[in-house]
């Protein structure tokens, strides 16, 4: 059957083999609703979406990832939970993404089992190296520049920060914080191929106009 975390390893590095790894955030998605927003993030062809959702109750938030789950299935899209892996087992997602002072990865791991992908958001190479030794299956890199889509964010990291880890990380990554259509293109210049990008795309009037601008800037 295979190493379980070799199987995993190869999951995450499919998964984001793909351009763009887009996050909800309805607070910034001009009145939409997350699901409307997904529908549209899957039209323009996205192949990688994370459900993240800080307010709502949690029943709600069940119920927009069960039909997440489907939509993103139906169109042969990877689905990732933020924060909250019981909720990520609920609705079958393909993984949960957690943060530096989330649950611990060991004990996400005990009760999520051998298959579910644990992606860990990383500020420095150290604390990569940490995710590493512990079991992630693929780590978030940045902020590579400042951002005010979450709340109590640490300082920008800059590029030397994604420069290292192209050099250095054989395991799947994904650039993120602050990326906008105008410094994309130096994002993917320095390495980057799979790149996360938030309020630039959800708050957007016409999400499928913006992601062809933001391609043609990945392909310039």
């Amino acid at each position: 059957m295979g190493d379980p975390s070799v199987r995993r390893r190869e999951r995450a590095r499919a998964a984001l083999d793909t351009d763009l790894y887009c996050l909800t955030a309805e607070e910034h998605s001009l009145g939409r609703g997350n699901v409307q927003v997904v529908a549209e993030l899957l039209a323009a062809g996205v192949k990688l979406i994370q459900y993240r959702e800080k307010d709502k109750e949690s029943g709600a938030k069940y119920r927009e990832c069960r039909e997440i789950r489907r939509l993103t299935r139906e169109a042969g899209a990877a689905f990732v939970v933020n924060d909250h892996p019981d909720l990520a087992l609920m609705v079958e997602a393909d993984g949960v993404h957690l943060g530096q002072d989330d649950y611990p990865i060991e004990a996400v791991r005990a009760l999520v089992g051998a298959e579910l992908l644990i992606g860990l958001s990383t500020h420095s190479p150290a604390q990569a190296e940490d995710a590493i030794r512990r079991g992630a299956d693929y780590i978030g890199v940045g902020p590579l520049f400042r951002t005010f889509t979450k709340k109590n964010v640490c300082e920008p990291v800059g590029l030397d920060y994604l420069d290292y880890a192209v050099a250095r990380f054989s395991i799947p990554f994904v650039a993120i914080g602050g990326i906008k259509s105008h410094n994309v293109a130096t994002v993917r210049r320095h390495g980057a191929r799979c790149i996360a990008l938030v309020t630039e795309i959800v708050g957007a009037p016409d999400i499928r106009a913006r992601i062809a601008e933001i391609r043609a800037a990945l392909g310039a």
